[in-house]
């Protein structure tokens, strides 16, 4: 999420403002010129600053009532899921309302001007205010397979629907064509789901499942997947990014493995400025890592398909399969050894 703008109308607002901002990293305080000519920026037009923010995507702290905030952005409103987070800040600091993108950021930054003030947020989101979390925005680690079911089973469970937990086994043994691995509870803390006040019950009509797998889900079950895949990649020098990408794909339906189970992207150094490993984890929605050659060459021991050849060329006896291993730590497991296309290589460790 962007650092957010805190919007003040008067003097009052700006000393608010100026409160929350050793809370808030990186945020930016804007004031109206005529009343509030000491914050870091100001403007005249309040409708057309709010209408900027809102266009680039910056979450808007705006102390001021809700109705300004409102009337400036109705005409923007079209698609929730990329809409900017919005709040309204009372003037005297009493009350932080969530106007906008609860589960995209809104309620949490509230929960943190709320902590910073002393106060209590004004969170209105059913599912937050009845179980305690937002289903369709799992912590950082985890990612929702199907989120376009959310909103039915949300629904389910605000209407007096019980739930039960499912949990890939993590000892089913792995088969040729379809790895069933998956992290043990220990391995992967479900505390943000038992810790809830969802209402669990084993013999529920819904159902919630974690998996590292590529499971279907519907509007009664959702499917979570934590992130405890590495993919290692290599290439040659300028591969094109749609071979870099169609590889990886292939090599996680191959294992019947999810890509929102996908952690990162992790090669050599020497290819940190390879754009198919970019636009790789773009298309993932994942950072892209790299490891120095020692580092990899280190996890010569654990590798499936060690090469002399690539060893002679950049110094490690695999990239692939090294890059996943290092990423996954001494505890990792190579569960999809080296596939090659014809400029790339990728490799799945967990």
């Amino acid at each position: 999420m962007k650092a957010p703008a805190i919007v003040v109308l008067t003097a009052r607002g700006l000393a608010l403002a100026r409160r929350l901002q050793p809370a808030l990293p990186g945020v930016g305080v804007l004031g109206l010129r005529s009343r509030a000519p000491e914050a870091d920026v100001t403007f005249e037009d309040t409708a057309a600053t709010l209408r900027g923010l809102f266009a680039e995507g910056r979450p808007i702290v705006g102390v001021c009532a809700a109705g300004i905030l409102i009337r400036a952005l109705a005409p923007l409103l079209a698609d929730k899921t990329a809409e900017p987070p919005v709040l309204a800040l009372a003037e005297d600091g009493g009350s932080v309302v969530p106007l906008l993108g609860g589960h995209r950021g809104a309620n949490a930054l509230a929960q943190k001007i709320a902590t910073t003030l002393g106060i209590g947020p004004s969170i209105t989101t059913a599912g937050d205010h009845r179980f305690g979390l937002a289903l369709d925005a799992p912590p950082p680690g985890w990612r929702l397979g199907n989120p376009e079911h959310h909103k039915a089973f949300a629904a389910a469970l605000l209407n007096g629907a019980k739930m039960r937990l499912y949990v890939e086994d993590s000892e089913a043994p792995a088969e040729a064509e379809k790895v069933s691995l998956m992290p043990s509870r220990s391995k992967h803390d479900l505390d943000w789901l038992l810790a809830s006040d969802l209402p669990f019950d084993d013999d529920g009509t819904l159902e919630i499942c974690v998996t590292a797998l590529a499971e279907a889900g519907s509007e009664t079950r959702l499917v979570y997947h934590p992130q405890c895949l590495a993919l290692g990649v290599g290439c040659e020098r300028g591969a094109a990014p749609e071979e870099v990408i169609g590889l990886a794909r292939r090599a996680l339906a191959g294992s019947g493995l999810a890509p929102g189970a996908v952690a990162g992207v992790f090669s050599l150094d020497l290819k940190a400025d390879e754009t198919a490993l970019h636009e790789l984890a773009a298309e993932l929605g994942v950072p892209a890592r790299f490891f120095d050659a020692a580092t990899l060459e280190a996890e010569t021991p654990r590798l499936a398909t060690p090469s002399e050849a690539v060893f002679r060329e950049v110094g490690v006896q695999g990239v692939a399969e090294g890059a996943a291993l290092a990423a996954a730590g001494p505890e990792g497991v190579l569960i999809r050894p080296k596939i090659k296309s014809a400029r790339a290589t990728c490799a799945i460790a967990q």
